[in-house]
């Protein structure tokens, strides 16, 4: 089966915002057995939507469009559509029926020239939508079904799962057996990763495996295809136990899980409490900890102590040691995490500072130079990183790195 999809839209096209919906579709697709053949982008312009279909039509069995079905001057879909078709643009009165439907129960005044939304090809099968004002629509044009869904995500997703999924897998004159599993991994580069997974593909049966880069983590895909689902199933479980046996606890986690999810299940579990003093990454740590509901029973207090007094005023760390080795230092790292220990009466303190960039270097400590440290009942210890890339990769990969101290240190006990 052929499939690709179409964005429409000048936000999307030029860059203003990111092509969720294609990236999306492409996955959910995959998960089901299909791969997405051609991702197209065009803006909001009639010629260029109906070039786009043109280009498309034939030789794809289903191509999934999105975007460009609003009220505003400059949705053109709907229209363009029916240009290409030879159709008569015209009220659907099931869409006018959802849109006025929708508006009652929100209780809301519905503005004039809304039901421009409404207008679509004649003879359209509609898209209801279930979240949204814009239905969608299908339509066959030159052997290839169109189906036009809203470019707005939350409904664009709850669309394709409800009809277009469905609609596709009913056609399929084979049914084949899909499923995937997704291990996350951090700690090592992507080629390290594929070296010690080198020996769990089996694709003479059917397993292969896939790696890609998701900074600061490497994910691995194991993927089975076969018409034996009792056969393909265990072959999967076997991989993914050689999988999680070769990658140890460089793994961080499977599935839909996160690393942030991980600790703050493992800090609930073991019943131990935790305080943060954070100097580079400014709050970005304590952020991820408090995003996760639940957290107040375990997170005590985080500090930022940006700069040099502040690490003396609110962590007790005297100016003399600060001064003589410096505030990136092995030495100052462990007296915060003690500092943050002490006033907070955690079970545990983590503490990082570091150089971000631009500036701040010096010789002997280049942009990217991280110190780690971790205060606990019975010892502190501290540890140094050179990250590399722009301030907000560094930040981002200091963050990642003191999660991952915190997984790991609570696997530990």
């Amino acid at each position: 089966m052929k499939v690709s999809t179409l964005s429409i839209g000048d936000e999307v096209l030029f860059g203003e915002i990111v092509d969720t919906n294609s990236a999306h579709i492409a996955a959910r697709l995959y998960d089901v057995g299909i791969t997405v053949r051609r991702h197209l982008c065009v803006g909001d312009s009639e010629p260029d939507i109906i070039e786009a279909m043109e280009a498309l039509a034939g030789s794809n069995d289903f191509v999934i469009a999105t975007g460009g079905l609003g009220p505003t001057v400059d949705d053109l879909t709907a229209k363009a559509a029916s240009k290409a078709a030879g159709r008569h643009l015209v009220l659907n009165d099931d869409a006018l029926a959802h849109l006025q439907q929708f508006y009652e129960k929100a209780g809301r005044q519905m503005l004039p020239g809304t039901e421009k939304q409404c207008m679509l090809p004649a003879k359209a099968v509609l898209v209801p939508n279930p979240v949204g004002t814009a239905c969608g629509f299908v339509l066959p044009f030159k052997g290839t079904h169109f189906f036009f869904l809203p470019g707005v995500p939350g409904e664009m997703k709850r669309m394709l799962e409800k009809t277009l999924v469905p609609s596709i897998l009913s056609k399929l004159q084979r049914k084949r057996v899909v499923r995937t599993r997704v291990f996350k991994v951090f700690g090592l580069s992507e080629t390290q990763t594929e070296s010690l997974l080198k020996d769990v593909a089996r694709p003479d049966q059917g397993l292969s495996v896939a790696y890609c880069v998701n900074f600061p983590e490497v994910f691995v895909k194991l993927r089975i295809e076969g018409d034996d689902e009792t056969r393909l199933s265990a072959l999967l479980d076997e991989g993914c136990r050689g999988t999680r046996d070769k990658l140890g606890d460089f793994l961080v986690t499977e599935g839909e899980d996160t690393i942030d999810t991980v600790v703050a299940r493992l800090f609930k579990e073991k019943g131990i409490t935790l305080s943060l003093a954070e100097s580079c990454t400014g709050g970005m740590i304590s952020k991820r900890i408090t995003d996760m509901a639940g957290s107040s029973s375990y997170f005590l207090e985080g500090a930022v102590t940006y700069g040099n007094p502040a690490k003396t005023r609110a962590l007790d760390i005297p100016a003399e040691l600060i001064a003589e080795r410096g505030a990136v230092s092995s030495a100052v790292a462990m007296a915060m995490a003690r500092g943050m220990r002490r006033k907070s009466g955690s079970d545990i303190a983590l503490a990082v500072t570091g150089i971000a960039g631009p500036d701040g270097a010096t010789t002997d400590k280049p942009v990217g130079t991280v110190y780690l440290a971790m205060a606990g009942p019975s010892d502190c210890k501290a540890k140094q990183y050179k990250f590399f890339g722009d301030r907000d990769r560094i930040r981002a990969m200091t963050a990642f790195t003191a999660l991952d101290w915190l997984r790991r240190y609570l696997l530990s006990i």
